[in-house]
């Protein structure tokens, strides 16, 4: 009887959900290179994040807004409804490729990217910065211009920054897909590491 009794209790439980009782949420605004492009959501570095904190004890919930093609614009302009719907405390900002492809104006991305930063400071969050690099095709000085972007903010703002996120991924082919832009579901594992180095200090 008192065998029945404790299972019949077992049964009412309500059953363990580790994002229902998250303490934090982080939120990553990206496009394709953070969306999981080509590969399924699983296999995504976001997904992996998510598995990595819950295998590690962060209670912590990854919220991926991520979007194919978008740009800083585009980020900058549905950040503040994100906030207020997922109210982060850490928000992860990976954007700026798709400037950078387009060859659109390096003032503008830096002015999108900055207050994309004030913002989500302002709202109470911590900010990691995710740098990009262009192709050797874009030219040396518009690529060295590009990429300063991310450093001169993280300065001025006081933010987290992993200097390039697809370091040891965008210079090896057999990470990449054939497009030669987006990586493969095996280089997700090097990305989520590249970005566990500078998110894990940030985390409670």
């Amino acid at each position: 009887m008192r065998i029945f009794i404790c299972l019949l209790l077992l049964h009412l439980l309500p059953t363990w959900d580790a994002n229902a009782h998250a303490n934090g949420v982080i939120l990553i605004m990206g496009d394709s290179l953070s969306m999981g492009y080509g590969i399924s959501k699983e296999e995504s570095w976001p997904a992996l994040l998510q598995q990595r904190l819950d295998q590690l004890g962060y209670r912590y919930r990854v919220a991926n807004a991520s979007i194919s093609g978008d740009t800083t614009h585009g980020g900058l302009s549905r950040l503040p409804k994100t906030l207020s719907r997922e109210k982060p405390n850490i928000v992860i900002i990976a954007l700026g490729a798709n400037d950078g492809l387009r060859g659109l104006r390096l003032q503008d991305t830096t002015d999108n990217l900055e207050q994309m930063t004030v913002l989500s400071q302002e709202s109470g969050a911590k900010v990691l910065l995710l740098g990009i690099q262009l192709p050797y095709n874009y030219g040396q000085t518009y690529r060295e211009r590009f990429h300063r972007i991310y450093a001169q903010i993280a300065q001025k703002k006081h933010t987290a920054i992993v200097p390039f996120f697809l370091q040891g991924v965008a210079e090896t082919r057999a990470m990449m897909q054939p497009d030669g832009l987006h990586p493969s579901a095996a280089a997700q594992p090097a990305i989520l590491g590249n970005v566990w180095r500078k998110l894990h200090p940030l985390l409670k």
